[in-house]
């Protein structure tokens, strides 16, 4: 099964230390190599993001920072694992890395395993 994590973090507008990049580096490389790894990747600060909603057809555009947010999206993973308990650990292992933060765990569709009882995914088409 595939899990996303999204990891959740107070603002920071500095770059990892070689240290933290390195020990980072190590980690995402071992789950890599283990499989549990399927993507990840780091955000850079909401002061070059945007947030974009809508509300009855009609967007707003709001560039960043995020000065509200006491935290916001610090980067993302895709994990395999074999179950939300085993995803769970492998956050655990994750957050005592980075020190600080929380991540949401959330297993991703597949058009093969839908469970019983949990309903079809929103598809977003593009316009033609």
């Amino acid at each position: 099964m595939r899990f996303l994590s999204i990891y959740m973090c107070p603002e920071r507008n500095t770059p990892p230390t070689p240290e933290e990049m390195g020990t980072m580096g190590k980690l995402v490389e071992d789950w890599m190599k283990s499989g549990k790894l399927l993507a990840t990747e780091g955000c850079m600060p909401t002061s070059r993001g945007a947030r974009v909603r809508v509300d009855s057809g009609k967007f707003n555009v709001s560039d960043g920072p995020f000065t509200e947010s006491k935290e916001v999206v610090g980067g993302f993973a895709i994990l395999d694992a074999p179950s939300k308990e085993v995803a769970v650990e492998y956050v655990k292992e994750f957050l005592k890395v980075v020190g600080t933060g929380l991540c949401e765990v959330r297993q991703l569709y597949d058009a093969n395993a839908v469970p019983d009882g949990v309903p079809e995914p929103c598809v977003v088409r593009a316009a033609s």
